[in-house]
C-alpha cells in the first residue's frame, strides 16, 4: 500500500474525518504498518501499552479475561482506530486483540501518537468525542446487562 493509499484510508477512519491532508500523511509517515494473519495476537490484556492500532483492512476480534476464560465481547473492523486507551492514560491493555482474518493495520507509537494530539489539538477533541460515545455506548450496554441479570 503506498502512502497515498494510507492517506486515503485513514480519511475513512472517523477519528480522522475532519484532518486535512498534510496532518493525514504525517500519521501515515510516522506510523508502521503491519500485517496479522487470523488468530495473531495485536495485543494482550494486561499488558503495557506502547501504540495504538487504525485498521485499514480485516477484523479483530476485542477479548476480555473472564472467572470463565477469555470471552469475546466486540469485534473491529476496517476504519477504526482501537489500543489508545491505553497509550492516552497509561493503564494496561483493557483487552486483547486477535485477528479474526487477514488484516492491515498501521501502528502509531506512544510517543508519536501524543505528539500528534500535542501539535495538532483538533485531533484531540476528535479522540475526546469518539472516546466519550464509547463510554456512553458501553455504560448504556451495562445499564442494560444489569437489567437482563436482575429478571427486569
Amino acid at each position: 500500500m503506498t502512502l497515498e493509499a494510507e492517506v486515503e484510508a485513514l480519511r475513512k477512519v472517523p477519528l480522522f474525518r475532519g484532518i486535512d491532508e498534510t496532518k493525514l500523511r504525517l500519521l501515515a509517515f510516522i506510523s508502521d504498518r503491519t500485517e496479522f494473519q487470523a488468530g495473531e495476537r495485536l495485543c494482550t490484556q494486561g499488558e503495557e501499552g506502547d501504540s495504538a492500532f487504525i485498521i485499514l483492512a480485516g477484523d479483530a476480534d476485542v477479548l476480555v479475561q473472564t472467572p470463565a476464560g477469555e470471552k469475546k465481547v466486540a469485534q473491529v473492523s476496517e476504519n477504526s482506530i482501537v489500543g489508545e486507551i491505553a497509550i492516552l492514560c497509561d493503564v494496561p491493555r483493557t483487552a486483547t486483540l486477535v485477528a479474526a482474518n487477514s488484516m492491515d493495520v498501521l501502528m502509531v507509537s506512544k510517543d508519536d501518537f501524543l505528539k500528534l494530539l500535542n501539535e495538532f489539538p483538533d485531533i484531540s477533541l476528535e479522540v475526546m468525542r469518539t472516546l466519550a460515545l464509547r463510554l456512553e455506548r458501553t455504560t448504556r450496554d451495562l445499564a442494560e446487562a444489569r437489567q437482563g441479570n436482575s429478571g427486569g
